[in-house]
């Protein structure tokens, strides 16, 4: 009779404890037969007898734990990058991911880079907060997960704006090493494509985005769209106010609101990092270049007036169109004729590589600090499709996220200090370039055109450096002379366009 109703107190007990939706192991209630008494050690049991066998465990209310914690560590993305400063975070403590989500940007000296996740699971701790300093090879948040295989093996994913040699993620099949991004592993594995069997047209045998639709197109027989072209939209009309408002409503000059100075009257120490610890580095190196200087002053009033001319028509293609284009693709004609400007040069000076692009750079000011991305192809561009470029680099510029990619390979620079205020300059060289050059604003001012008259003519002054180890001053002078022929006269251009 006794054992009959301790058996019932045992199972009220049991009905409480799954009230409270408390885990228990039903294997060890099961095991309870003989029983003594004791005193309960546990809130939700209020005076109830227990009693227990010496082969019986208590009952324990705690939360059964079925996950791992991961280390999700810094992995090296490439450049000689050792730290990056955590720009912004995408998560909080126990939020969920999956794999390829986006964790974190973070900004090194030279690009940012944001870093996703290559688990499924729960976000348990962020190490760092923002505009901290991060380390390669050290923790950047826990993540629960289950599915936890070789972990000490695994690196991160870097999720990088385009391709490069240190952004890859290695994948290990059949005893070699593919080479692919995130995004076309994912894009592979959507479409249930094994990477062993697609063959790899980039560097070093990596698979690209149209390795994987050319695939795809064989096994399925599809044809592929064409590439998306620019939608021309003509521009709209011009709306003409009436002449009632015309003469009711007089057009007020708005003036710049100017922020008032505030003195603190406190010095302030801060760390040189991101940017301006790329530019410390650089123009040190640069220091070591043995500079030589030349000067020229430009005639642009047929070039003012062609881009006069086709602004409306770039404006229809979507397409903001400066003088930097032409400037451009001046430069990369100048360049087939004079290579050794797109060279460059190893640290002994024994040996000089000419590049076979034309990945011209230019410095851009933006709230960061000076960067300096570049133009992939130039030689290969049209106009339009420099001025395209263009206004994607300053997009990703002006909202800093510029990559890597755009931040490397370049193999000369063009400085435009024109749009700030100025005429000569004396550019530094970002090695390992050879040359750069510097163009200064546009000015109306009187000349002397061929019959001796006075006219009002656009000048431009620009300022070349070149590496005096390499290049003599003979090759830079006609180089200079050749490039401002193609600006006085733009139609020439079209001769040497291919």
């Amino acid at each position: 009779m006794e054992i009959r109703e301790e058996k019932r107190a045992l199972e009220d007990n049991y009905v409480i404890l799954r009230k409270h939706k408390v885990q228990i192991c039903g294997h060890h209630y099961r095991a309870c037969r003989r029983v003594q008494s004791i005193k309960s050690d546990y809130p939700v049991i209020k005076n109830l007898p227990l009693r227990y066998s010496v082969q019986c465990r208590f009952f324990r209310s705690s939360t059964v734990t079925s996950g791992q914690i991961v280390q999700f560590k810094l992995s090296d993305i490439g450049e000689g990058i050792t730290e990056v400063t955590v720009k912004e975070w995408y998560v909080k403590e126990g939020d969920s991911v999956s794999q390829f989500d986006s964790i974190c940007e973070v900004q090194s000296d030279k690009a940012s880079v944001t870093i996703t996740s290559r688990y499924d699971g729960v976000i348990r701790k962020l190490y760092y907060n923002i505009d901290d300093i991060a380390f390669v090879g050290k923790p950047l948040v826990d993540i629960e997960t289950d599915a936890v295989k070789d972990v000490a093996s695994e690196e991160d994913v870097v999720e990088a704006p385009a391709v490069s040699h240190e952004e890859q993620t290695h994948q290990e099949i059949k005893g070699h090493k593919t080479l692919a991004t995130p995004a076309v592993r994912r894009l592979a594995m959507e479409n249930n494509i094994k990477l062993s069997e697609v063959v790899g047209t980039g560097k070093d045998g990596r698979i690209l985005k149209e390795d994987i639709l050319d695939y795809l197109a064989k096994q399925t027989g599809a044809i592929l769209p064409p590439s998306p072209e620019l939608e021309i939209i003509p521009p709209p009309p011009k709306a003409e106010p009436s002449p009632a408002l015309a003469k009711t409503e007089p057009r007020v000059a708005t003036k710049p609101v100017t922020k008032p100075v505030v003195f603190t009257g406190k010095d302030r120490t801060e760390p040189v990092k991101g940017f301006q610890k790329a530019m410390v580095k650089t123009m040190s190196a640069a220091l070591k270049i043995p500079h030589f200087g030349y000067c020229d002053e430009i005639d642009v009033s047929q070039l003012v007036q062609l881009r006069q001319d086709i602004k409306a028509s770039s404006e229809a293609r979507g397409i903001k169109l400066s003088f930097m284009p032409f400037f451009l693709k001046a430069t990369s004609l100048g360049l087939l004729q004079y290579p050794v400007l797109n060279a460059s040069v190893d640290e002994n000076c024994q040996n000089i590589t000419y590049k076979a692009s034309h990945n011209i750079g230019i410095a851009m000011d933006t709230q960061q600090g000076l960067i300096v991305p570049n133009v992939k192809n130039v030689q290969s561009l049209s106009i339009f499709e420099i001025a395209a470029e263009l206004n994607r680099l300053q997009t990703l510029g002006s909202t800093g996220q510029l990559g890597t990619t755009e931040l490397t390979g370049g193999t000369f620079t063009l400085s435009n200090i024109g749009t700030i205020g100025g005429t000569y300059a004396k550019p530094v060289i970002m090695p390992p370039e050879v040359a750069i050059g510097a163009v200064g604003k546009i000015q109306v001012l009187p000349r002397f055109n061929s019959k001796g008259e006075v006219t009002k003519a656009h000048i431009m002054n620009v300022s070349w450096s070149a590496d005096h180890r390499i290049i003599d001053g003979a090759t830079m002078s006609r180089f200079s002379n050749l490039w401002k022929s193609y600006l006085e006269n733009p139609a020439s251009m079209l001769l040497d366009l291919k």
